[in-house]
């Protein structure tokens, strides 16, 4: 498969992305839209929103519709009693019915994974593919973890604004480091001299990152294990080893759960974020494969 090196590139400076606030009967939805054709619905990740196009990187948009929705919590969506997967499932199924569109593929990403997941579970009629990413895909954190306890004192909604603004602030003026640091959080490959368009492309999607809500929710999210038997669309599950973020074994907890799943296993260089670096084309080339119904191999 060729792909166009203009969809491999980070879309973050996209003009023809359209944000909009849709009200509908569970509540109300931020959402982004960009390209026409077959639906791609994306569950971002956490700490992000509906302007967030990392995870768009290889899709046509003559060919797809890309449409993401801030999950609760997170952009201008109200988390209200939306705390739950199965309530964003919910929110989100609304959305897409007063949107007019009848399947998408659903591609879920790192903390959107559950929701995601729930969508598909309990909406089986609205999923023609399921894509999981570096996905979370069962209880994430234990209250005793660290990186739980940093998360409640860093990005809880009264730190949350000040944290991401001396992120950004610092990654102005030390990108590399800035970049280093990070690349710790999200890979267990040896630190190394990070390449210039790598770091460039990891800090232009801390533009938009913003907490408030939606973090201190996703670190409470969970969801029963019959909800992954219940799925039976052609699944993907891509996922490092590599992945300091979200270890490997969610990837391995859904691939036993999920009936018609297939699982790709990576080992690039910047683990969680599949979509940054060398191997970047690899891995996107593999998930269209999946997407356009041709054969992925590992």
């Amino acid at each position: 498969m060729q792909l166009n090196l203009k969809y491999l590139k980070n879309s973050l400076q996209t003009k023809t992305m359209d944000i909009n606030i849709l009200k509908t009967l569970k509540g109300h939805i931020e959402f982004s839209d960009t390209g026409k054709g077959t639906p791609i619905l994306f569950f971002h990740g956490g700490h992000s929103n509906c302007r967030e196009t990392l995870f768009h990187k290889g899709f046509d948009t003559n060919k797809y519709m890309l449409i993401t929705p801030s999950r609760p919590g997170y952009g201008y969506t109200p988390l209200e009693d939306h705390t739950t997967p199965e309530k964003t499932a919910e929110l989100v199924h609304a959305l897409i019915n007063d949107l007019g569109i009848n399947k998408v593929i659903v591609y879920a990403i790192s903390a959107g994974g559950l929701s995601g997941i729930a969508f598909a579970a309990i909406y089986p009629e609205k999923v023609d593919k399921l894509i999981l990413a570096s996905a979370v895909t069962k209880k994430w954190l234990k209250k005793t973890d660290k990186v739980y306890k940093a998360g409640k004192k860093l990005f809880n909604p009264r730190m949350e604004r000040n944290t991401w603004s001396m992120v950004r602030t610092f990654s102005g003026i030390f990108p590399g480091m800035i970049a280093k640091n990070f690349f710790k959080q999200f890979s267990s490959a040896k630190p190394h001299n990070l390449d210039k368009a790598d770091i460039k492309e990891l800090i232009a999607t801390f533009a938009h990152y913003r907490s408030k809500t939606g973090f201190m929710s996703d670190l409470e999210h969970d969801i029963p294990n019959y909800m992954l038997s219940k799925i039976h669309c052609p699944t993907l599950i891509a996922h490092s080893k590599n992945d300091k973020s979200v270890s490997f074994d969610h990837a391995e907890h859904a691939y036993k759960q999920i009936p018609n799943a297939q699982l790709l296993t990576l080992e690039n260089e910047w683990g969680h974020l599949f979509w940054i670096g060398k191997d970047a084309t690899e891995t996107i080339t593999k998930i269209l494969k999946f997407v356009e119904n041709e054969k992925t191999t590992e």
